[in-house]
């Protein structure tokens, strides 16, 4: 087993090497970053096809049921929109922390293993 991209002393371990990269994290973030333009660009496309459509329909019982529905799928829309713009910028993050902590434990690793591997400070008498 390996973290940090270094093998365990004595060989230990087991499972398998522990690995963390960015690019997941990020593709997973611009996936979400898509899906807001998506479902923004949705929510205009709804605006935009009923337009008109209260002043066609006024005077019949539908009109009333079609604002009603034209409400409901906005606010849906606009719930997920921003839950996406939400995930783009959280994932982004998770991946960019994860490969700095990584980093950060390969170099205490290595500090750590040259410290023990290095000459001994202890002088005999």
């Amino acid at each position: 087993m390996s973290l940090a991209g270094l093998a365990a002393p004595d060989g230990g371990g087991g499972g398998g090497d522990l690995k963390v990269d960015v690019g997941p994290w990020h593709s997973a973030g611009n996936t979400a970053g898509e899906l807001r333009t998506s479902t923004a660009n949705s929510v205009t496309d709804l605006d935009t096809a009923n337009e008109g459509v209260a002043g066609s329909t006024a005077g019949f019982d539908s009109s009333a049921a079609l604002d009603e529905i034209l409400g409901t799928w906005k606010t849906r829309l606009s719930a997920v929109r921003d839950e996406c713009g939400r995930l783009e910028g959280a994932l982004k993050a998770a991946g960019r922390d994860f490969g700095e902590r990584e980093e950060d434990t390969r170099q205490k690793v290595a500090a750590e293993g040259a410290r023990q591997s290095g000459p001994s400070q202890k002088k005999e008498d």
